[in-house]
C-alpha cells in the first residue's frame, strides 16, 4: 500500500489556486476588452489590414512591381481598386506591401523597446548605485540626442541590408522614458513583501527581477508597447518619406505616400488611399492601446466613466421585471 506524501499536497494546491487565479483574471480581463467597441473595433482593423497586406498576393492580379502600360494614373476601378501611378504601377499592390513593412517594423519596434526598458529600467532601480547611474546617464545621453537626425544619418551606412535594420534602429532611440517609468516603478517595487522574501529565500537578483518585479508591472509594459507600435510606423513612415528608409524597387507606405504627394489635388487616389490606411493603423493601435489600458485597470478614468454611465442607464430606465 503506497502512502501519498502529504507535504507535496498543499504546495500542489496552492499551485493550482494560482494557475485558477490567474486563468479567472485572464478570462476578465477578455471581458472588458472585448466590452470596448473602440478596442474591438482597432484589433479587427489590424487583423484585417495583416490578412490583405500578407494575403492579397493570393489572389489579387497585379503585383507592386508590375506595370500596366494601358493604365496610366488610371482612377479607382474593378480592375485597379486603388487605381494606378505615373508609371503603371496599381496603387493597392504597393499600399499592401507598404503596409507589411509597417506593421512588421511597427511591431518588431514595439517588442524590442519594451524589452529594453523593462531589462534596464529594472535592473536600474533594483540594483540601485553605480548600476543606476550609469544606466540613467545612457538614458538621459539617448534623450537628449536628435534620433531622426541620427537615424538619417546612418541609414545609408545600411544600403543594401535587411529592412528590419530600420526597426532595430527606431527601437534604439525610443526605449528610454519607459526605461525611467520602469526604473520609478521598480524603486517602490523592491521594498514590497514578496521581493523581499525572494530574496531572504536566496533568489538570485536576476530571477526575482523577470520572476517578480516585471510582471508586476505587465499591464503597464502591454500598453506602453502598444503605443510604441503606433509611433513606429508613424517613424518609420516619415522616414521612408524623406527617403531614409524603405528604399527602392521596394515600397512602405511612407515612399508610397511621398509619390503621391505632388499630384495629390490632381489625382487624389494616389495620395489619400496609402495615407487614409496610415491613419487607420495609427488610430486602430490607439484604440486597442486604450482598452488595454481599461482591461488591465479597471480603477483608470475611462473605465470609472463607462462603469458610471451604464449604472446611470440602468438607474434611469429601472430594474427589468
Amino acid at each position: 500500500m503506497t502512502i501519498p506524501n502529504v507535504s507535496t499536497q498543499p504546495a500542489a494546491v496552492a499551485a493550482a489556486l494560482s494557475q485558477q487565479k490567474i486563468h479567472r483574471r485572464m478570462h476578465l480581463t477578455f471581458i472588458r476588452f472585448a466590452r470596448n467597441r473602440f478596442a474591438a473595433f482597432g484589433l479587427f482593423v489590424i487583423i484585417l489590414f495583416f490578412v490583405l497586406a500578407y494575403g492579397s498576393p493570393l489572389f489579387y492580379k497585379w503585383n507592386y512591381e508590375n506595370l500596366d502600360f494601358t493604365a496610366f494614373q488610371s482612377p479607382p476601378s474593378m480592375s485597379h481598386w486603388f487605381g494606378t501611378d505615373q508609371s503603371g504601377s496599381d496603387l493597392f499592390a504597393m499600399t499592401m506591401r507598404g503596409m507589411q513593412k509597417s506593421l512588421v517594423i511597427g511591431i518588431s519596434t514595439g517588442v524590442i523597446c519594451t524589452v529594453v526598458a523593462a531589462a534596464i529600467g529594472a535592473s536600474a532601480g533594483y540594483f540601485g548605485g553605480w548600476a543606476d547611474r550609469s544606466l540613467m546617464w545612457l538614458v538621459d545621453l539617448l534623450l537628449v540626442m536628435p534620433s531622426f537626425l541620427i537615424i538619417a544619418v546612418l541609414s545609408p551606412l545600411f544600403q543594401g541590408a535587411h529592412w528590419l535594420v530600420l526597426g532595430v534602429l527606431l527601437a534604439a532611440f525610443s526605449w528610454m522614458i519607459t526605461g525611467r517609468v520602469v526604473r520609478s516603478i521598480t524603486l517602490t517595487l523592491k521594498h514590497r513583501e514578496f521581493v523581499k522574501a525572494a530574496r531572504y529565500m536566496g533568489v538570485p537578483a536576476f530571477l526575482i527581477i523577470f520572476r517578480h518585479i516585471i510582471p508586476s508591472m505587465a499591464s503597464m509594459l502591454i500598453i506602453d508597447g502598444t503605443i510604441q507600435v503606433g509611433a513606429a510606423i508613424i517613424g518609420e513612415s516619415s522616414l521612408s518619406f524623406f527617403g531614409f528608409g524603405v528604399e527602392p524597387p521596394d515600397v512602405s507606405l511612407g515612399t508610397v505616400i511621398a509619390s503621391g504627394t505632388m499630384a495629390a489635388s490632381s489625382f487624389p487616389w494616389l495620395f489619400y488611399f496609402p495615407a487614409g490606411c496610415l491613419v487607420l493603423i495609427c488610430l486602430s493601435i490607439s484604440f486597442v492601446g486604450d482598452g488595454l489600458r481599461d482591461a488591465f485597470d479597471p480603477g483608470s478614468r475611462h473605465a470609472r466613466g463607462r462603469f458610471s454611465q451604464k449604472m446611470n442607464e440602468t438607474s434611469v430606465e429601472g430594474p427589468a421585471l
